[in-house]
């Protein structure tokens, strides 16, 4: 038998056994001063100049958006490179003169954008002209404009999950801004510690994915860890710094859930050495891809989204 036919052979079986055939990702994602597409052979096929972001979303259309100074809203046609949209955060909406930044936004299906701004201590829904639809006022007990939520998403029972960095706290927040659910991210029986890489810690979580099965993942930002968290605040699933063979996880951040379950973890400010992007299959913990390129996007990727998969993840 030759290679070719032991290979398809090989395939053939796993898939009759039913085992999930691993596949490398496009993505999308932003470091050192540069957006960039990157093919699933680790090929950057697109980029332009862009400063650090905390979000970003693709449209059904291809366009980007992220964000821009952490003040705008920007949507990028990746084809002329251009913004063919903006909002302006700190000028729009009677925020003119306050401190305001905004790490997080969302895309809505009704074609509208969700943007949680720091600061203003504020998530708002505009329409494309930048017209005030709806406002929530958030609860803050340690108010800063830089650190008041990181990631913030619209769920389907349309409520609002923001993730209060400053607090250590996840709120859910219903459709009148009424807080129904929140949950302070542990500390694990360890000491705070500052800095932003491996050596640091605690439960400034950066962002939370809503389960099919009713719990929530949370990614603990420089808890170095990914938790599951039932209604009842029960960790079910947990997932820490130095749980993975050769592979030490930093500032946690970009989480998305693939149809086929596994995880995509973000790994921020981890070092050399450490993967940017992690997947893992959560019921064995086993990795099956990881995206490093440090020496190309540099020790600060915060967010990213897989391309190949835009519009079938959880995120």
């Amino acid at each position: 038998m030759n290679l070719r036919n032991s290979i398809a052979l090989v395939l053939t079986t796993g898939l009759l056994l039913g085992i999930p055939r691993i596949q490398a990702h496009e993505v999308v994602l932003q470091g050192n001063g540069k957006l960039a597409k990157v093919n699933a052979e680790g090929k950057i096929t697109w980029e332009m100049p862009w400063g650090s972001i905390h979000d970003i979303h693709v449209l059904p259309s291809g366009n980007i958006m992220v964000q821009e100074k952490m003040r705008k809203i920007v949507e990028i046609d990746p084809n002329t490179k251009k913004v063919v949209w903006s909002y302006d955060c700190s000028t729009s909406n009677g925020n003119e003169g306050k401190k305001l930044e905004a790490h997080a936004f969302q895309p809505l299906k009704n074609g509208n954008v969700m943007i949680a701004e720091s600061g203003p201590a504020r998530i708002i829904e505009i329409d494309r002209s930048g017209k005030l639809l709806k406002e929530i006022k958030l609860e803050v007990a340690k108010p800063h404009p830089h650190t008041d939520t990181r990631l913030a998403r619209k769920i389907e029972n349309g409520h609002y999950l923001a993730c209060h960095e400053s607090d250590g706290t996840l709120r859910e927040y219903d459709s009148d801004g009424k807080v129904t659910w929140e949950y302070k991210v542990p500390l694990f029986g360890k000491e705070e510690k500052g800095g932003h890489g491996l050596e640091a810690f605690g439960n400034r979580l950066f962002s939370a994915v809503r389960l099919k099965n009713g719990n929530t993942l949370i990614g603990t930002g420089n808890g170095h860890s990914v938790i599951e968290v039932t209604p009842q605040k029960e960790i079910v699933w947990q997932l820490h710094q130095d749980d993975l063979p050769n592979i030490r996880l930093a500032w946690v951040t970009t989480l998305e859930v693939l149809p086929n379950g596994n995880y995509v973890i973000g790994n921020c400010h981890a070092g050399p050495g450490n993967p940017l992007l992690v997947e893992i299959e959560p019921k064995t913990k086993k990795v099956v891809w990881t995206f490093d390129h440090f020496e190309t996007f540099g020790n600060s990727v915060p967010n990213s989204q897989l391309l190949d998969l835009v519009g079938k993840t959880l995120r």
